[in-house]
C-alpha cells in the first residue's frame, strides 16, 4: 500500500510539473511585429541589416514595406501602420514631419548616395551629352511624382540642357530598382539610377555620374511614426541603424554614411 500511495504522490507531481510547462508555454510572450517601409534603392542593405538586428533582439520580427519613398509616405499619410520609415530624399519625411507623423526627436540623416547614367554592358554610349543621340530610343527614370530619384534625374537632365531634347524619350518606372531592371534587359537604352543600384549587377555599364550641383543633395532620412504599434521598438531601431554594425553595412553597398 505504501508503494501505492508512493506512486500516486509521483504521479501527481509530474502531472502537476506538466500542466505548469504548458501553462507556461501558452503564455510565451508573442514577439514584437516591426513593420518598416524602406525606399526601395535600400532592398540589399535593409535585408541585410535585419538579419543582424535579429541577432540581438530574437523578440522582434522586423517586417519590411520596399517601394519609392513618395508612395511610402502617402501610405503612412493614410493610415498605413508603420512603424519605421527610411527615405531616400527629405522632402517625405518634411511632408510627414509637417503633418505631425513622426515621433519627436526620432529622425535623423542617415545616409548620401550619388547618381549614374547606366546603359547595357554591350552600348557605345558614354555621356549625359549622348542621350540625344539617335541610337537612344528610351531612357528610363523612376516616375518624378513619387521617386526621389526620377526627381534628381530631372533636375540633372535640366541643369544639363538636356530635358526639352530627351523629354519624349523618358520611360517611368515605379521605382529606382525598376530603372534598372529596364536596363538590365535592354528594355530601355540608357537609365538614371543611384551609383549603390548600379553596383548589384554585372549586368549594365556606369559611363558618367551627375554632377552634385546638378540635383538637391542625396540624403536619406529615417524616423518612427506616430501612427505606428510598437515605438519604442520603432526608435531602438532606428537608433540600430546608426550602430556600428549598420553603417558597417550601408559602406559595404556603397553608401556614404552621414555623420551624426
Amino acid at each position: 500500500m505504501q508503494g501505492l500511495a508512493a506512486g500516486r504522490v509521483l504521479l501527481s507531481a509530474t502531472l502537476a510539473v506538466f500542466v505548469f510547462s504548458v501553462q507556461t508555454g501558452c503564455h510565451k510572450p508573442q514577439p514584437v511585429v516591426l513593420t518598416i517601409s524602406v525606399a526601395a534603392s535600400l532592398t540589399d542593405a535593409i535585408q541585410e541589416i535585419e538579419i543582424s538586428y535579429a541577432h540581438g533582439h530574437p523578440d522582434v520580427d522586423v517586417r519590411n514595406n520596399l517601394g519609392s519613398s513618395g508612395t511610402l509616405a502617402r501610405e503612412i499619410e493614410q493610415g498605413a501602420p508603420v512603424d519605421v520609415f527610411v527615405s531616400a530624399a527629405s522632402k517625405p519625411m518634411d511632408d510627414l514631419q509637417t503633418k505631425g507623423l513622426l515621433v519627436p526627436g526620432s529622425r535623423r540623416n542617415l545616409l548620401r548616395n550619388t547618381l549614374v547614367l547606366i546603359v547595357p554592358s554591350g552600348s557605345r554610349l558614354n555621356s549625359f551629352a549622348e542621350l540625344n543621340g539617335p541610337s537612344v530610343r528610351s531612357i528610363a527614370v523612376g516616375d518624378p511624382a513619387s521617386v526621389p530619384a526620377g526627381q534628381y534625374g530631372l533636375q540633372t537632365l535640366t541643369a544639363l540642357h538636356l530635358s526639352d531634347s530627351v523629354r519624349s524619350r523618358l520611360v517611368l518606372a515605379k521605382d529606382v530598382r525598376q530603372v534598372l531592371a529596364y536596363v538590365e534587359t535592354g528594355n530601355a537604352d540608357a537609365g538614371i539610377v543611384y551609383a549603390t543600384d548600379a553596383i548589384t549587377t554585372n549586368s549594365i555599364r556606369v559611363v558618367a555620374t551627375a554632377p552634385e550641383a546638378a540635383h538637391d543633395p542625396i540624403i536619406y532620412p529615417a524616423a518612427a511614426i506616430v501612427g505606428g504599434h510598437h515605438q519604442a521598438s520603432a526608435h531602438d531601431f532606428v537608433d540600430y541603424l546608426s550602430s556600428p554594425a549598420a553603417r558597417a553595412i550601408f559602406q559595404k553597398r556603397g553608401f556614404t554614411v552621414t555623420v551624426q
